[in-house]
């Protein structure tokens, strides 16, 4: 894959979600196995259920692969019975899911308030962005992006301390993908909005290892934001592939 020289180096990005046990750290180390024999140009990260980010964090730490949260409070203590604070461990946090954003009724201000308090911690926040199928539909997709990213930005967000994912909510999960025209021109309207080459922006929705090589290799799409093809390690590394 041909990039830009001054494209930011890629982000590979695991969300498993509300799945993986203490046996599924195999995974993990299967993952970790495959990345040292066959290296790839590209930051690798898995986000794991709250359960298992510290041990992972702790045990697999310096073996190529980073570690995230995937939500957080705003607050960094306090009465808030069942969440997580920021500094629960690892590098990055999820932030703005559009399962978050739709189940929660989580609002463009309460992310960025969310990812004030990840970059507080030391964190990389990872800022979801994206429109429904009505939307999409209705022909509002770039305005409804737009309005979330500028939303969603805390005061002091820069390229090296945020990440911003186009995840449009229609496709997770569902096995459905824009047409790559698509993709290109919601990553070129939130390039715009962002104002420079350093930003990370990654896409999400039904990633997978038949379809990542020719969405990874579009214009200003830096990554990806994977979700259950991060399960298996066989599978993540084959979406991983079209960086090497």
């Amino acid at each position: 894959m041909t990039r830009a020289p001054d494209a930011p180096r890629p982000l590979a990005a695991g969300n498993w979600k509300m799945n993986g046990l203490a046996a599924d750290i195999a995974e993990i180390a299967a993952l970790a196995g495959r990345l040292n024999a066959n290296p790839a140009a590209a930051d690798v990260l898995i986000c794991p259920p709250a359960t298992l980010l510290s041990r992972l964090a702790a045990a697999e730490g310096g073996k190529g692969i980073a570690f995230g949260g995937q939500d957080c409070h705003a607050n960094a203590s306090g009465a808030h019975t069942g969440d997580i604070s920021a500094d629960a461990g690892g590098a990055f946090v999820i932030v703005g899911h559009s399962e978050r954003r739709a189940g929660y009724g989580e609002s463009d201000a309460a992310v960025a308030a969310k990812a004030a308090a990840a970059h507080k911690a030391g964190l990389v926040a990872i800022i979801c962005v994206g429109e429904t199928l009505d939307e999409r539909e209705a022909g509002l997709a770039l305005s409804v992006v737009d309005a979330q990213v500028r939303g969603s930005l805390p005061e002091g967000a820069t390229a090296q301390n945020t990440v911003v994912a186009y995840e449009p909510v229609w496709a997770i999960g569902t096995g459905r993908t824009p047409s790559l025209a698509d993709i290109a021109e919601v990553h070129a309207a939130i390039r715009a909005r962002l104002g420079g080459p350093a930003w990370r922006i990654l896409y999400g929705g039904s990633v997978k290892p038949g379809n990542a090589k020719e969405i990874l290799g579009l214009a200003n799409v830096d990554g990806a934001l994977v979700g259950g093809a991060s399960l298996k390690a066989v599978d993540f590394d084959a979406i991983i592939d079209a960086y090497r």
